[in-house]
C-alpha cells in the first residue's frame, strides 16, 4: 500500500457514497445521497466534491475502495468501473470491500454477529437475504425469510417491505458506511488488497434468463467475504 489518503466508494444501494480516510482508515470527509438510477451521472461530480472539502487531491491518494456489493447490476458496474479506472490510471492499490459485510457491521459490534441478518431488494418484489457464515439467498416476494427469535434484521432500501425497527438499523447502516468501508478496506490495502483485473461485483440481481440455483441460493461472482 503506498502511503497517502484512502478514496472509499460505494454505489451498490440507492445512494452514493464516497468518503475520504487516513492510510489507517480514520474518516477525514464524505458524503452520501440518493442517487435513484443515477449513480453513472452523480459518482464522479460526488467524488470530485469530497476531495475538494479533505484538500486531497487524486494523485495524493495512497489506495481506492470499493463496495462490492451485493447489489443492482447497474450500480455495482459503476462503482467498480470508476474504482478500476482510477486505480489503474494513478498506479494505486483497490481494495473490494463486500458492501454486506460493512453494512452489518455497526449492528455486529452490539450483537452476536451470527444473528444480525441484512435484508436487500433483489427487484420490485424479491429480496436476499445475507446472514453471517451462510449462503445469501433470494426471498420470493410474497414470502418471508426464516428468522429466528434471536436475529437481529437489518433492512436497506426496503421502506414498507420490512419492519420498522429492521428499516431503522438500515438507514443508520447506509449513514455509517462510508466509516465501514474506510475501516475495513484500509485492512484489506495493508494486506496487499485485490487485482484490479479479476476483481468483481456481488450481484443480488441475476441476468434475463438466468435464475437462482435450486433452493433460492444466488451464485455468486466471488467467495463471500
Amino acid at each position: 500500500m503506498t502511503d497517502g489518503p484512502i478514496l472509499a466508494i460505494d454505489t451498490a444501494t440507492s445512494d452514493v457514497v464516497v468518503a475520504i480516510g487516513a492510510s489507517n482508515g480514520d474518516w477525514i470527509a464524505g458524503e452520501s445521497g440518493p442517487a435513484g438510477h443515477r449513480h453513472g451521472e452523480q459518482l464522479l461530480p460526488a467524488i470530485d466534491r469530497v476531495l475538494d472539502a479533505a484538500g486531497v487531491s487524486r494523485e495524493s491518494l495512497g489506495g481506492i475502495v470499493v463496495g462490492t456489493g451485493p447489489g443492482a447490476f447497474t450500480g455495482l458496474r459503476v462503482g467498480l468501473a470508476t474504482a478500476k479506472a482510477l486505480a489503474h490510471a494513478l498506479g494505486r492499490p483497490l481494495a473490494g470491500v463486500p458492501t454486506s459485510a460493512a453494512l452489518v457491521a455497526p449492528t455486529a459490534a452490539g450483537a452476536a454477529a451470527a444473528d444480525v441478518v441484512l435484508l436487500l431488494p433483489a427487484g420490485p418484489s424479491d429480496r436476499v437475504v445475507v446472514r453471517a457464515g451462510g449462503p445469501p439467498a433470494i426471498v420470493p416476494g410474497g414470502t418471508e425469510p426464516e428468522l429466528r427469535a434471536t436475529d437481529v434484521v437489518v433492512a436497506v432500501d426496503l421502506p414498507g417491505r420490512a419492519t420498522g425497527d429492521a428499516v431503522a438499523r438500515g438507514t443508520a447502516a447506509r449513514e455509517g458506511l462510508g466509516r465501514e468501508l474506510l475501516r475495513l478496506g484500509s485492512a484489506r490495502l495493508r494486506d496487499g488488497g485485490d487485482d484490479v483485473a479479476t476483481l468483481v461485483p456481488e450481484y443480488v440481481t441475476l441476468p434475463r434468463g438466468v435464475g437462482p440455483a435450486a433452493g433460492g441460493e444466488v451464485s455468486w461472482s466471488r467467495d463471500h467475504r
